[in-house]
């Protein structure tokens, strides 16, 4: 995972501007979702990557600590020059967010739950929600399935997992979990954490928020 995404670090941006006029119109609405939600808090993004949402959030935000695992694509996340009275940059591991030595009221992670195996997401939520004081919003944006976008979908034998294969110009090939979900195993992995909780399924991307209890 760390070794593809750091390999796709200078391209990974362009997935957002593919010329499909739905999927250009829930971007928007994903933008416009975080800067509400976000207005005036003291914010953690998880796995940020190349800092291409950050820098809409930071519109709104007191203040975001930005986190990623990797060097490669927090370089370019620091070559959008965002104010660091607003945001910092930091590498850090999404599974040991207690490093940190702080705690916020607000959360995000755009694209970075489907990647989580999913014998690991209880005790990924756990130790996520140590760092959220109550009261604190949240957002999870994610991928919905859609046929032959993002590459060939693939499962394996006694593995609840799926897997996606995904290729980059230069012809190296990944294989990088990738996991769907329902409305209803959304609603039963984030009820436990959540009060006001809203579950948008769209055509192309999920949105999950919540008030932390």
């Amino acid at each position: 995972m760390k070794a593809y995404y750091s390999n796709r670090a200078k391209s990974y941006e362009e997935v957002y501007f593919r010329e499909d006029p739905i999927r250009q119109a829930e971007l928007i609405q994903i933008k416009d979702v975080l800067k509400e939600k976000f207005i005036g808090r003291d914010v953690l993004e998880v796995a940020c990557g190349t800092g291409y949402w950050t820098q809409y959030v930071a519109e709104t935000a007191k203040y975001i600590t930005a986190i990623d695992y990797s060097e490669e694509v927090l370089a370019i996340a620091k070559e959008k020059q965002l104010l660091p009275s607003k945001v910092s940059f930091v590498q850090g591991n999404a599974y040991k967010l207690n490093q940190l030595a702080k705690t916020f009221n607000g959360a995000y992670a755009n694209f970075w739950f489907s990647h989580i195996p999913k014998e690991n997401i209880f005790s990924f939520l756990e130790q996520f929600h140590e760092v959220l004081e109550s009261g604190s919003i949240v957002c999870m944006v994610d991928n919905m399935y859609n046929e032959g976008m993002g590459g060939t979908l693939i499962s394996k034998p006694n593995d609840e997992n799926t897997y996606k294969i995904r290729s980059l110009a230069s012809g190296q090939q990944y294989e990088i979990i990738k996991n769907y979900y329902s409305k209803e195993e959304l609603t039963t992995i984030f009820e436990p954490f959540a009060v006001d909780l809203e579950i948008h399924m769209n055509t192309c991307f999920w949105i999950v928020t919540y008030k932390v209890k």
